[in-house]
């Protein structure tokens, strides 16, 4: 009697769809973590006591747990099991989510978002993993999931404010955190009972010095990132960003040398890895820093309530789920790369359409702007998600997934220290009109970051493929390309075992 239950069990378990469905739910959930305190800082830091500084530390500390744990989280996945990785992210989420909800001050509420940081980046990478390891690159399969792997993204950045908001105006600041709990359990027995466990098909000792120093590096680096928000000139915040920047440097140097490195230091050398990377931080610092900020200007610069913020915040990123959808129906012949510029520039156009407005203005004028963005913004990240897989070598899809994900929460916390500092810098008016001449500013200044982006991927051309001339059996000689090319125009030496869908 039970056997029907059980084979369908096993039909849902072996199926390519809950992969994407729980891959993509763990994206969706790490960002709606990630942007809860963005519509609940107010009520949070007056419960807290938080002053300007560690309101500063509740926005910017999941972005150091995500960025110190992206690229370890993801190599490790790859060696010691994607589903893994996926289950014990969700747990460290709900256990630091509760950590939130029950913290009795501002430093405990920040260690519980670091720590909801690596969880989260255990969701990230190793999601994006499981569906790298389950769809091979280049086919149309790829190109969906990445699609609706790209729109749940999207999805977290535009429901978190608006469950956040929600929550807090019936059960007060500490609900969602609550909520995330409940959520992350619910997650982690899902991918459970429904994901088969993938990993590499040669799986490596785990880096540990390599997994040491760049978590060292990244924290420090990050932690010197925020401080520069209360004065970027201080001692304390030059010695900070200099050690992050020197433990970083060893840590390039101890992979170099490493028989078995988390991530191979010559990915850097490649055009796409490097194109992708190169996207993911300006995205981060471009359209990431600038509407992070954008809800603190209509709240304390137009007087807008916090709901209303989240929901005009919605035309950028509602959009960029639509996007995200339908980025599978552009042409094949349009490379990753030419997504990602083209897609950069657009969003530049958006965030300057963002400029001008006065404390008189209302937040609506924001909408055709953040419009703009959010068009190639979905389409940024699908080709984001598909590149960081098809750049890296097989079986490191989750390393790949980490690598480039890293990079688009480090460019956040650089440009959302760039914008904040600018936007509030000694000499403007007070009140309003100093705030939105700030951000003015401030968004010009981003808007250069997306600009960067956008070249530099430009500028990330492909290799020309080398041609060897082999001898034929007939002693004739006949062509022999050196190098293999994925079906997203990634070059690999050695393209290592085939990527097989999960059974």
């Amino acid at each position: 009697m039970t056997e029907p239950i059980v084979l369908a069990f096993r039909t849902v378990r072996s199926s390519s769809g809950a992969t994407v469905t729980v891959a993509s739910t763990a994206t969706f959930l790490a960002l709606i973590a990630f942007t809860t305190p963005l519509a609940t800082l107010p009520a949070t830091s007056a419960a807290l006591g938080s002053g300007p500084e560690g309101q500063a530390w509740i926005l910017s500390s999941m972005s150091i747990g995500l960025g110190v744990a992206l690229l370890s989280t993801g190599a490790v996945a790859d060696d010691l099991g994607r589903r893994r990785a996926l289950v014990l992210g969700s747990l460290v989420l709900a256990v630091s989510s509760v950590v939130c909800a029950l913290s009795p001050t501002t430093a405990v509420l920040v260690a519980g978002r670091i720590a909801a940081g690596v969880g989260g980046a255990a969701l990230i990478a190793a999601g994006l993993g499981l569906i790298g390891h389950a769809f091979p690159a280049g086919t149309p399969e790829a190109r969906r999931a990445s699609g609706i792997w790209g729109a749940a993204l999207g999805a977290g950045i535009a429901v978190g404010p608006l469950l956040a908001t929600g929550a807090e105006r019936f059960a007060g600041w500490a609900a969602s955190y609550w909520l995330e709990a409940v959520l992350a359990v619910a997650l982690a027995l899902a991918a459970r009972f429904l994901l088969e466990e993938s990993r590499a098909e040669h799986p490596r000792s785990v880096d540990v010095p390599g997994v040491v120093l760049l978590a060292a590096g990244v924290g420090v680096l990050l932690t010197g990132l925020v401080e520069a928000r209360s004065g970027p000139t201080r001692p304390l915040v030059i010695v900070l960003v200099l050690g992050g920047l020197l433990l970083l440097g060893l840590w390039l140097l101890v992979e170099r040398r490493s028989s078995a490195p988390m991530i191979d230091v010559g990915l850097f050398r490649s055009p796409p890895f490097l194109a992708a990377t190169l996207a993911a931080l300006a995205t981060g610092a471009g359209i990431i820093a600038t509407s992070s900020f954008l809800l603190t200007v209509m709240s304390r610069g137009l007087g807008a309530p916090a709901v209303i913020g989240a929901v005009v915040l919605l035309a950028w990123s509602a959009t960029g789920v639509v996007t995200s959808l339908l980025a599978r129906r552009l042409p094949v012949s349009w490379s990753g790369r030419l997504q990602l510029a083209v897609g950069l520039v657009v969003v530049a156009v958006g965030q300057l359409m963002l400029l001008g407005a006065t404390p008189e203005s209302s937040p609506w004028r924001y909408v055709p702007g953040l419009f703009v963005a959010g068009i190639t913004s979905g389409v940024v990240n699908s080709a984001l998600g598909r590149e960081a897989v098809a750049s890296v070598p097989a079986g490191r899809a989750a390393m790949g997934s980490g690598a480039n994900n890293m990079a688009r929460y480090v460019g956040s916390a650089i440009g959302t220290t760039v914008v904040a500092v600018v936007a509030t810098r000694p000499g403007l008016p007070p009140g309003p009109v100093g705030l939105l001449q700030g951000f003015d500013t401030a968004v010009i200044v981003a808007t250069v970051f997306s600009l960067l982006g956008a070249i530099a991927v430009f500028a990330c051309r492909p290799r020309r493929r080398a041609v060897i001339q082999a001898p034929t059996r007939s002693g004739a000689e006949a062509p022999e390309q050196a190098d293999s090319k994925d079906g997203q125009g990634s070059a690999r030496r050695d393209p290592g075992p085939p990527q097989a869908a999960v059974p």
